[in-house]
């Protein structure tokens, strides 16, 4: 009789969070740079965790992705380890607002040799994506992560849907907003999250599974 039933997720404290790290997570040296100069960046919380990353990179090599979409860069840990998960020809639009977060990133797309794999587009994503369903890319992307801000998710989640392949998955970060998700909504962003959260449970283009990982990830794949 085991001592633990495992019916449901386990509640990482530090020591076996620490663990995870350790035996779970295998960062290249331009990953873990990046991920410690972010480290003391005054909105470092908006990085994702490295378990979220190695998660992430395996799941673009599990995909077979080639082309794939981000939605919010900041210093550009989750653009790296999705590019690193590309093969050589591979080819990720990335789009953010500030050169000043996404300049920090770009050494180290540089000495993870993945660069030019990198399309950065410093403008509303919004207007890039759309720019992109214009130019005639509908279907032609394998692999998007959104996270960025949260008042517009469902937007890019649209948009992101459109450019996807038969087959292609939407990852969406921050779904469980640390907890907030489940109490009366105090902020745009929650109200935002808690409305894409249903329509993502009702929605029949997709299949869907909502991760506890990181602040919660949603995995949605094109049916």
């Amino acid at each position: 009789m085991p001592s633990r039933l495992s019916n449901r997720t386990l509640t990482l404290d530090e020591p076996l969070h620490d663990y995870l790290l350790t035996y779970g997570v295998r960062e290249s040296p331009a990953q873990q740079a990046l991920r410690e100069m972010t480290r003391t960046h005054e909105w470092a919380v908006m990085q994702i965790c490295p378990e979220q990353g190695a998660f992430m990179q395996m799941f673009v090599r599990i995909l077979g992705a080639r082309r794939a979409i981000e939605v919010g860069v900041f210093t550009g840990y989750s653009t790296l380890c999705v590019a690193q998960a590309l093969p050589g020809d591979g080819y990720l639009l990335a789009c953010d607002i500030s050169d000043e977060y996404t300049r920090l990133g770009r050494p180290h797309w540089q000495q993870a040799g993945v660069a030019h794999k990198i399309d950065l587009r410093l403008a509303p994503a919004i207007e890039t994506l759309d720019a992109s369903l214009a130019a005639g890319q509908a279907e032609q992307f394998d692999f998007a992560f959104i996270d960025a801000d949260k008042v517009n998710y469902d937007a890019y989640y649209e948009r992101c849907l459109a450019l996807l392949r038969v087959g292609g998955v939407i990852a969406v970060d921050n779904v469980l907003w640390n907890g907030a998700v489940t109490r009366p909504a105090e902020t745009e962003s929650t109200a935002a999250l808690q409305a894409l959260n249903r329509k993502l449970h009702a929605d029949s283009r997709i299949d869907l599974s909502m991760l506890p990982i990181g602040d919660g990830l949603t995995l949605a794949r094109k049916r």
